[in-house]
């Protein structure tokens, strides 16, 4: 089967969706079929295009599996929401175009659409006509919800507009894919009269505990960034508008003379970062580190006592982070801060390996914090039946494998 697929990160880009399309592309490989990749230019660790892919606004390359055409993403600020509502528009267009003027290739058999952006939606759609083919839609984070609950979006004609325009996607796509069954029930209240609501798919994204192990504390990582011996309480990811970290500062300035050998390490970057330098400013206990390759990320798991993921209120009804997977793959326990009976918060406890307290609440923040701290050993065990919860979920192949199926159904259908 040959796929056309639009999506906003491709390996190399380190983007965490990216990471996703990139692992699921190479299981559509193996299993034998051909893509066309339309994505953007790798721009994601500075927010600018990376050294040595910049010059053209459309590069296409013919890979063994197929083609992958990268186009300008058009970077901005994500503090600036115009700015960054007019890059995707830029982006979304240039792809659409070569999405829909391409003709060097076989001719598509399903064209395949990860969000967000939203605007990729539209784009997906037109070029399925173009080619009358079927028009499947991956859904990550459901907007616009996550956005208005961060307070990004306010205008009720913004979000009117926003909300018509996900559901005239979701009624056209002739299939939606989503990663749990919140997120299903959630896209299905928004299906307009007669829509089935079986065109709703749950395909969870995969934990590759091959890939990401139970490796040593005490590596080079720690010894990098001068935390041997410390017990170190790590934030990973995105430092964006959608995590609570102020939480995560304020917990350390709580510690710093009661704990000193607590230290807590933010690595990552991101348009969130500079205010919370400036509120840890002075704090001996909190490190700051950039995005590291993506190959050290079992390094970097591996090097935390303790990961938190801490989401804003209402945002994980709409949104599961892929780094919760990643952290529980790598026999580490977890602090999250999410909204009660959500995705996060069952998968934490049904796995063994954490907390979950509610958002936003520095006081219940702190406290489940030392309530893990304060037992070592337990602390490991909750690590290890973490990874021992995810050992028998999807595999990469078998995540691809379910997006081949869906595809080759769609189609016959």
């Amino acid at each position: 089967m040959n796929i056309l697929v639009l999506c906003p990160h491709y390996a190399p880009d380190i983007a965490p969706t990216g990471e996703v399309m990139s692992t699921i592309g190479r299981g559509l490989v193996e299993l034998g079929h051909r893509l066309h990749v339309v994505t953007a230019l790798p721009w994601y660790r500075h927010h600018r295009i990376e050294d040595g892919w910049g010059g053209r606004a459309v590069r296409s390359e013919d890979v063994s599996w197929g083609r992958i055409t990268r186009v300008h993403p058009f970077p901005a600020d994500k503090t600036n929401i115009p700015a960054r509502a007019l890059a995707f528009g830029g982006f979304t267009a240039l792809a659409g175009a070569v999405a829909l003027a391409s003709r060097k290739g076989p001719r598509p058999d399903v064209v395949f659409v990860m969000s967000p952006p939203i605007t990729l939606g539209p784009a997906g759609w037109l070029t399925a006509k173009r080619w009358r083919v079927p028009f499947v839609f991956n859904v990550q984070d459901v907007f616009p919800d996550v956005a208005v609950e961060l307070g990004a979006i306010s205008n009720p004609r913004v979000i009117a507009v926003a909300a018509r325009l996900e559901r005239f996607i979701y009624d056209h796509a002739d299939g939606v894919t989503v990663l749990s069954d919140e997120l299903a029930s959630n896209v299905r209240g928004k299906l307009g009269a007669g829509q089935p609501p079986t065109k709703v798919h749950v395909i969870p994204n995969f934990v590759d505990v091959d890939a990401i192990a139970d490796g040593p504390r005490e590596n080079a990582y720690r010894a990098e960034h001068g935390l041997q011996g410390r017990t170190v309480v790590m934030y990973a990811g995105n430092v964006g508008l959608s995590q609570s970290l102020e939480l995560f500062v304020d917990a350390a300035r709580s510690l710093v003379d009661t704990r000193p050998e607590v230290v807590f390490v933010i690595n990552g970057d991101g348009s969130a970062r500079a205010a919370l330098e400036q509120r840890a400013a002075g704090l001996e206990n909190v490190r700051f580190v950039g995005y590291q390759p993506r190959e050290r990320l079992p390094e970097v798991l591996a090097a935390a006592d303790l990961h938190v993921v801490p989401l804003k209120r209402g945002l994980a009804h709409s949104s599961v982070p892929s780094k919760l997977y990643s952290i529980l793959a790598a026999a580490r326990p977890l602090l999250a801060s999410v909204d009660e009976g959500t995705e996060v918060a069952r998968t934490v406890e049904a796995a063994g390996a954490g907390l979950a307290v509610p958002p936003d609440d520095r006081d219940a923040f702190l406290a489940g914090l030392l309530q893990l701290l304060d037992d070592p050993a337990a602390l490991v065990e909750r690590g290890r039946s973490g990874r021992r919860f995810v050992q028998s979920w999807a595999s990469p192949a078998a995540v691809a494998t379910a997006y081949s199926q869906l595809f080759e159904d769609i189609v016959a259908r």
